[in-house]
């Protein structure tokens, strides 16, 4: 399936200066794999040393939020939309 994938600005860095750009995978989990592999320098932003997404990160299916997903095994279908955000806090 073809699915939009977006990042905030501040990471365009690690996504040769994109924002939006299109993902190929059949699934989320697969989707996943495929924004680090396509784009390596969104792992450190994205993930633990152990492999865990970071506790800043928000990543959106569409309009649901995926932490609360125990697998990520959920098919895709053309057009979805998954969205990586940044919690930002400060006084």
């Amino acid at each position: 399936m073809r699915i939009e994938a977006s990042v905030p600005m501040l990471l365009s860095d690690c996504t040769k200066g994109k924002t939006r750009f299109p993902l190929e995978a059949e699934t989320l989990g697969e989707a996943l794999d495929r924004l680090i592999s396509e784009y390596p320098l969104l792992r450190r932003h994205l993930y633990t040393e152990q492999g865990e997404l970071r506790q800043h990160v928000l990543i959106f299916l569409n309009d649901d939020n995926i932490e609360w997903l125990e697998r990520f095994d959920v098919p895709l279908k053309d057009g979805d939309k998954l969205r990586v955000l940044q919690a930002v806090s400060g006084g």
